[in-house]
């Protein structure tokens, strides 16, 4: 099963399915064939295709469109905030080669503030996937769902078998520890999920969370990590400001508690474009490179 499979088998069952793009189809290349008149290339035209994407919303019918995250989440803001989030249309916005995924392409390419700019608005939701079969598991609840969502698409391989009990809203807990727990999401659940076992290899007790959806947040899931780790550890390709970390501060300053906490994040700065490896590599989020930061924190 593909992530064209499953977009193919719900246009099949449901008449309100419709796929977009703004002559982005890396992730659908199969498809325009298959749907003919279920399928829109607006060109590239992001601000269009989330305008026709709203107008077909407001028909009845789901639309997911598809972009670089980039100019999706950027070029097109005020057309998702005004004509989807408002109204909380059911649109899906799927944006491809955010954060690293981008790895060869220099800053106007590079989506790593995505993740705050669309939880910043109200109705919008967010799903990012830690690889391809995550992605899969929940996809289809993801695309039913009423509400509006963008999605981090992910075709990364699997290093983990992940848990097919999805919930929107609900992380999924891969280890818990008392020494550390690491909170992640999206691409970066790999090295998070190799570094943890490196950890541990170590007699360092640690927890692993896999977040999926970055809003709505699983609230409850994070403050039993604060409560019951040492240090909780933020990694992810994006931003320091305005994503996990900053909802981390959000929900302990809700709750009135504090936390020892390492982010592993951008500091505000763009990364250096190169091959994927390279680039974790140059910017300090390998596996082994986060394992060395969380023993440095701890000691």
């Amino acid at each position: 099963m593909t992530y064209e499979d499953i977009l193919l088998e719900l246009i099949q069952k449901d008449d309100r399915f419709i796929v977009l793009t703004a002559e982005n189809r890396a992730a659908i290349r199969n498809l325009p064939n298959k749907v003919k008149g279920r399928f829109i290339d607006t060109g590239i035209t992001e601000q269009t295709l989330i305008g026709v994407s709203a107008g077909l919303a407001l028909r009845g019918r789901i639309p997911v469109c598809h972009a670089l995250a980039t100019f999706l989440t950027m070029r097109a803001f005020e057309f998702i905030r005004t004509d989807v989030g408002i109204s909380g249309l059911p649109v899906k916005i799927v944006g491809g080669f955010s954060g690293f995924l981008s790895d060869g392409n220099g800053p106007t390419h590079q989506a790593i503030e995505d993740v705050s700019i669309m939880r910043g608005i109200p109705n919008v939701n967010v799903f990012c996937p830690a690889d391809e079969e995550d992605m899969l598991i929940c996809l289809r609840q993801i695309l039913e769902d009423p509400r509006p969502f963008y999605i981090r698409y992910n075709n990364f391989k699997n290093i983990y078998s992940h848990n097919h009990n999805f919930e929107i809203g609900k992380a999924e807990v891969v280890s818990k520890g008392k020494d550390v727990t690491i909170i992640t999401y999206g691409l970066m659940f790999g090295e998070s999920y190799k570094a943890m076992n490196m950890l541990k290899e170590k007699g360092i007790d640690t927890g692993l969370i896999n977040l999926r959806t970055v809003k709505p947040i699983d609230e409850a899931t994070i403050l039993e990590a604060v409560k019951n780790s040492k240090l909780i550890v933020t990694v992810e390709d994006h931003f320091k400001t305005g994503g996990l970390y900053t909802i981390l501060s959000e929900i302990l300053l809700k709750n009135k508690l504090t936390a020892d906490v390492l982010s592993i994040s951008l500091d505000n700065k763009w990364y250096k474009p190169a091959l994927l490896n390279d680039l974790m590599e140059y910017e300090g989020f390998t596996a082994p490179q986060i394992t060395e930061k969380i023993i440095l924190k701890l000691n």
